[in-house]
């Protein structure tokens, strides 16, 4: 996993164990640029972090639902994560937070 991915796989890891850490306007900004994947790979990624108030679920419980080995689940959850780092929407939040500080 390169850099730019992992940045944003801590922040969601952040965003869904902690939520009061992240500003309000990151948080709208961060459901815009998740719906930017297509449906299944929103829910599967939010339902991984725990994002929006959803409840975490576990990589098997997922998988299961998508009809695909734990493996194959990672794999596409690495695959959205860094089609989303890659992003100038991400880019902009990411920049906004190390601006003021909410990382």
């Amino acid at each position: 996993m390169d850099e730019l991915t992992k940045e944003l796989q801590s922040f969601l890891v952040r965003m869904g164990y902690q939520p009061e850490s992240v500003a309000h306007e990151t948080e709208h900004a961060m459901e815009h640029i998740i719906a930017l994947l297509g449906p299944n790979d929103e829910d599967s990624l939010t339902d991984y972090f725990g994002l929006f108030g959803k409840e975490r679920l576990s990589l098997d419980e997922i998988a299961s639902r998508q009809q695909l080995s734990p493996e194959e689940m990672m794999e596409r959850i690495d695959r959205c994560l860094r089609r989303l780092a890659v992003t100038p929407e991400w880019q902009l939040v990411r920049n906004n937070i190390e601006t003021t500080y909410d990382r």
